[in-house]
């Protein structure tokens, strides 16, 4: 995982009242970088803080989707706090140090995951040196980890609703209604070596409506840190309540579309079915990118799902024989090649060593995933995370390695086991993840060739749909489509053309482009294509010189909440 995971600072026990009440100076930071090097405080090039690339888009290399995503729990809690607060988003350890030594600062609130506790353990220590009567908050994913108080100073642990945890240490009301923050989805985004644009209406605004997921499968940090299965917290608990923020946001922002950062969003079917009510009445032809699990998207039909904008899902796959009760009695390839036809991207996610997984099995298991043929397709090998009932069992029976054979910052669920599995020995599993990733790409080609035939499926269908709102959101997916990615096709096409299968693939996707959009995609696409083609190969000599990728530095001063309002 990467620090996107930092979703909210955590809690368990309500804290005492700070002394200053609103008038608590806060410092609230991320964890410092560079993150894609190898260092001695966690750091790991492995391990990037971009989450497409670092566990999707891996050995795509020139294809590989680059971007980062800022903290969102972070600016969601400064967002809601009445007290001065500057936060802190990708610092070098000399921004946090200058920050700490020429500012004052009565509390300094961190947020991280596991694999960064190296970086925690020496901001606590810059803190009391530099600050020594501060108060240490720590959270997010590290705050997972049960003996966290005996290997870092800080005075707060936090696990759950962490704006309701630093309301109630301010003095302030804790039943407040929730103000949203404004913050793209996406910084940074590039692909093909092309830096894409983030002008207004480009880039999904981040939407946060729920954090947790009441499904509570025994690997997922995210619900155990919200209660684990049955509980997840709303902060917007209604359909009315959310359609408010997103027309602020859209209005706000230019936006038409949003990145619903909820681990199972459409499993509040009351909320999303008024939303649904609300978007027809007022004629909002939004794009929602979700996260949902094969049983509830089962649960809507495809009129409902298309009606909500629904563009884009991560889907749980897990893997052929899991045992998992969000899939039901879902043929998930049947819903993938369902949901792609109405012109819904599918980023798929499997795990690589189940307890069932074989050197011998392992070959037919990637095989199952490759299948899917979905947009993006995730690999994570299974890991016991701290707090989970997964990381619980496995303490239980002896299997989880020492942390000095196997730190933290090792265990980032793309590298090795952080346990002794039943079958997989001697570190296989650090190829047969890789193995995932290069059959994927190899027989699937890149992401935005699959991209390209998904969104043109959807055009196609819904182009002359009756109801304007549709036919609004769909040509608005498909506005780059005889161009832009023509081009791209082009310079990809050109690019694999030794490679008969992939060449064959993405030529069928070129010609149904040309045959739609007809003499303005058959003369644009070779020019800027031939651009592109050569864009791909510097970023491939780039990348073999070792080039990497890292996210610019925020530094953000709210004096009073009217300022995010």
């Amino acid at each position: 995982m990467t620090e996107l995971a930092t979703i909210a600072p955590t809690s368990v026990s309500a804290p005492p009242m700070h002394a200053s009440g609103s008038r608590t100076r806060i410092l609230l930071s991320s964890v410092f970088g560079p993150f894609a090097v190898d260092d001695v405080h966690g750091s790991r090039t492995l391990n990037p803080m971009e989450l497409y690339h670092n566990q999707v888009t891996r050995v795509q290399r020139a294809f590989s989707l680059r971007m980062f995503h800022r903290s969102w729990g972070l600016m969601l809690i400064q967002a809601n706090i009445e007290a001065p607060c500057t936060l802190l988003d990708f610092p070098t350890l000399d921004d946090f140090v200058r920050e700490i030594t020429t500012h004052h600062y009565d509390v300094v609130g961190i947020g991280a995951i596991m694999p960064n506790i190296g970086k925690v353990r020496k901001m606590c220590e810059l803190v009391r040196e530099h600050l020594p009567e501060a108060t240490i908050v720590i959270g997010g994913h590290v705050a997972g980890i049960p003996e966290l108080s005996q290997r870092v100073d800080a005075d707060h642990i936090v696990r759950g609703d962490g704006v309701s945890w630093m309301r109630r240490y301010l003095g302030q009301d804790t039943n407040a209604p929730i103000r949203h923050p404004r913050v793209y989805s996406g910084i940074g985004a590039r692909t093909l070596g092309v830096s894409l644009r983030e002008k207004p209406g480009d880039v999904a605004a981040t939407l946060l409506p729920s954090v947790g997921c009441p499904v509570g499968c025994n690997f997922c940090a995210t619900s155990s840190m919200f209660g684990g299965k049955g509980n997840c917290f709303h902060f917007y608990n209604t359909g009315d309540e959310l359609f408010d923020v997103m027309c602020q946001l859209e209005r706000d922002m230019g936006v038409r579309s949003f990145f619903v950062m909820d681990e199972n969003f459409l499993l509040h079917r009351k909320r999303a079915l008024r939303l649904l009510d609300l978007m027809i009445e007022h004629g909002k032809s939004w794009a929602l990118y979700v996260f949902s699990s094969a049983k509830v998207l089962q649960s809507f039909t495809l009129e409902q799902l298309v009606g909500l904008g629904i563009s884009w899902v991560w889907l749980g796959l897990e893997g052929e024989g899991a045992n998992y009760a969000k899939l039901g009695r879902t043929d998930t390839h049947t819903l993938v090649r369902t949901l792609q036809s109405h012109g819904i991207r599918v980023l798929g996610s499997s795990i690589i060593g189940l307890e069932e997984h074989t050197p011998e099995n392992i070959d037919a298991v990637i095989d199952h995933a490759v299948g899917y043929d979905t947009e993006f397709h995730q690999f994570m090998l299974y890991t016991p995370i701290p707090g989970t009932p997964l990381h619980a069992d496995h303490k239980a029976r002896g299997l989880l390695l020492d942390l000095d054979e196997c730190p933290e910052a090792d265990a980032h669920g793309q590298l090795r086991f952080n346990y002794r599995h039943p079958h997989i020995k001697d570190g296989q599993e650090t190829e047969f993840i890789l193995r995932a990733f290069r059959r994927d790409f190899e027989v699937n080609g890149p992401s935005i060739v699959r991209i390209t035939r998904t969104v043109l499926q959807g055009w196609k269908r819904y182009k002359n749909h009756p109801d304007r709102r549709i036919r609004s959101r769909f040509a608005w997916e498909a506005r780059e489509l005889a161009v832009t990615y023509a081009a791209a096709l082009w310079a990809a096409r050109k690019w694999f053309q030794s490679n008969p299968t992939l060449f064959a693939k993405i030529s069928k996707t070129l010609k149904d482009i040309y045959r739609e959009f007809g003499l303005k995609s058959r003369l644009t696409a070779p020019i800027i294509g031939r651009y592109l083609r050569h864009m791909v190969g510097r970023e491939e000599r780039r990348l073999r010189n070792g080039w990497t990728y890292e996210p610019p530095f925020f530094r953000d001063v709210v004096s009073s909440h009217v300022a995010v309002s």
